[in-house]
């Protein structure tokens, strides 16, 4: 017989099974995010060419399990338990097969395991995205294998959970807008990891010698359909959480359902093609491809985020201002809870995926200015903007709202915590802004050495370029004493935090075991009622309930307009004609 527990302080229901592999990926993630930060501060302080502190053996091992553990793993573990979390508890649905569940996260867990004792026995420096004919050891593949094998077991038992939800009929009407935009995420997963099965499969059958090549630029083509898909599956997951997070915290709803919903579909059919900005110079790719992709694809793929960046901000003003924020034009923004790390998280990674991440992302899909900063680290600056500011401190954020209503644990260190998202965030929006400056001037990614040492073909960067970058890794120090910060918190919460409830000790924290029997109820949770149509909605004026986000959005737009034009002045300078 299934259990809920609800929550005192939510009134969120959690099926007993649910909640387990919900505290055990979101565990397992910031296992990895830890990681994957002590990499970092190697990585940001090697790349600073006045410190250069790690040698190149170590360098290009540190940067390979900083990005494996940053990209994929701390990711890619959280959303599973964002996904049990959309499934079972918003629609108050018990987890189907918890032990399929189970299995897929032992597998995932396994999985990162052996990938990172692959990379740090040091043989496997192959970056993430090991490209052939460099050559990792077998449990290397083996290992993301396996991980992608247990994610994919946890994806189905999302859709599982669903078709128990619709069969026992645990909710009213169509899925809640959250729970839509985890499906959208769960769609791009799965076809993310058959393209990941695809290429690594093979890669790993010819790192044992059964088969003796791989195509280089076929690797490309389908390791950029994982490497590249992975991301947009942060795209929708965040995005997602955004809304949940809104709606939490003020009581706001999206001006239109209905256009949030298309946004998310525009997600599913156009955005995994922005995979292509990174094999626009490749010679195995068509140019009909190439052009239909970044001059129509990719268009659509940001009409939906556009959609999801005016509309989340909008739902907030509209619920401010019915809560009588309705002085001028930003008095909702002005008095909105920017001491409330969960608020503040949310809103500084809405901003920054949207005027930095969003608009470098236009100009990397854009054919032709593409050319002037490919395969340099403004690349690495663009996705920082994207998975860092973006889909990592929301999920931050989500983890201040979860440590009490899903750990059942008071968070200590309230002061730090409200600072830490500014500091993450200030830090790391130093940090991508100076490197998008230096990949303006040609400063490569990867590369070990600015000086170029020894080399048979030298090179010199202009003086400013060593500049950027040291400014640029100034912001990257601030941003993982922020990830440290954050770390600190929500460890030591899950440790010495104040209990909510008498049985949440530490193994009910760290490995999944469930709170003590009485915690929970065989009663049958209350249906999901409908929630009524909104009046903005019916007379389509939504537009003017929300002036704020209507002239905030112009000024992104106009960003846009000026920073789209300053790169096509560049490639001009760069590539004069006649």
């Amino acid at each position: 017989m299934s259990e809920f527990r609800i929550c005192p302080d939510s009134g969120f229901y959690f099926h007993r099974s649910a909640e387990s592999l919900m505290k055990v990926n979101a565990v397992a993630g910031v296992v990895a995010l830890l990681v994957a930060g002590v990499l970092a501060l190697g990585v940001v302080l090697t790349r600073w060419q006045e410190v250069h502190l790690l040698s190149p053996e170590d360098f290009y091992l540190a940067l390979t399990a900083h990005g494996i553990n940053a990209l994929i793993f701390w990711i890619i573990f959280f959303e599973m338990a964002v996904l049990h979390f959309a499934a079972s508890t918003l629609l108050r649905a018990r987890l189907a097969t918890p032990a399929w569940a189970w299995t897929g996260f032992l597998l995932m867990l396994v999985g990162a395991i052996m990938n990172n004792v692959a990379v740090f026995q040091g043989n496997s420096s192959v970056m993430m995205t090991s490209y052939v004919p460099m050559q990792a050891e077998p449990h290397f593949y083996l290992g993301l294998i396996l991980f992608a094998v247990g994610a994919l077991i946890q994806v189905f038992v999302f859709f599982g959970t669903l078709v128990v939800a619709q069969q026992e009929k645990t909710y009213e009407g169509s899925v809640p807008l959250v729970t839509f935009g985890a499906i959208t995420a769960a769609i791009i997963a799965v076809f993310t990891i058959a393209s990941g099965a695809i290429i690594l499969i093979p890669t790993f059958l010819w790192s044992i010698g059964y088969i003796s090549h791989i195509d280089a630029e076929m690797y490309r083509i389908v390791w950029w359909g994982l490497g590249h898909s992975s991301q947009q599956i942060n795209v929708a997951a965040h995005v997602s959480i955004w809304y949940l997070l809104a709606g939490v915290l003020f009581g706001a709803r999206p001006m239109s359902e209905k256009v949030s919903r298309t946004a998310f579909l525009l997600y599913i059919f156009f955005l995994q093609l922005a995979c292509a900005h990174h094999i626009l110079v490749d010679p195995g790719v068509g140019t009909e491809w190439k052009i239909f992709n970044t001059s129509y694809a990719m268009y659509l793929a940001v009409l939906a985020s556009m959609i999801h960046g005016l509309t989340v901000p909008g739902a907030m003003e509209v619920a401010l201002r019915k809560k009588g924020y309705s002085n001028g034009m930003f008095e909702w923004l002005r008095k909105a809870p920017w001491g409330n790390p969960v608020f503040s998280g949310m809103f500084i990674s809405l901003v920054t995926f949207g005027f930095i991440g969003g608009i470098t992302g236009v100009v990397m899909g854009t054919e032709q200015i593409n050319l002037i900063i490919h395969n340099t680290i403004y690349v690495p600056a663009h996705f920082h903007a994207t998975v860092v500011t973006g889909t990592t401190l929301t999920f931050m954020a989500l983890t201040y709202l979860l440590i009490p209503v899903l750990f059942r644990r008071e968070m200590i260190l309230p002061k730090m915590a409200r600072l830490q998202p500014y500091v993450f965030g200030g830090g790391m929006t130093v940090l991508i802004l100076f490197m998008l400056g230096a990949g303006t001037l040609g400063v490569s990614r990867r590369h070990w050495d600015m000086d170029f040492t020894g080399a048979a073909l030298p090179f010199e960067y202009p003086g400013m370029a060593y500049t950027l970058m040291a400014i640029g890794a100034i912001g990257g120090v601030l941003a993982i004493v922020g990830g440290a910060m954050f770390l600190l918190v929500t460890v030591g919460s899950l440790l010495v935090g104040k209990k909510l409830d008498s049985s949440a000790g530490l193994l009910q924290s760290f490995i999944g075991k469930p709170l003590a029997r009485d915690s929970y109820t065989t009663a049958t949770p209350e249906t999901l009622p409908m929630a009524p149509r909104l009046t903005v909605e019916e007379h389509g004026s939504a537009g003017f309930e929300a002036p704020g986000t209507f002239v905030l959005a112009m000024l992104l737009l106009v960003t846009f307009v000026v920073y789209y034009f300053i790169n096509w002045k560049y490639l001009a300078s760069v590539w004069p004609l006649g």
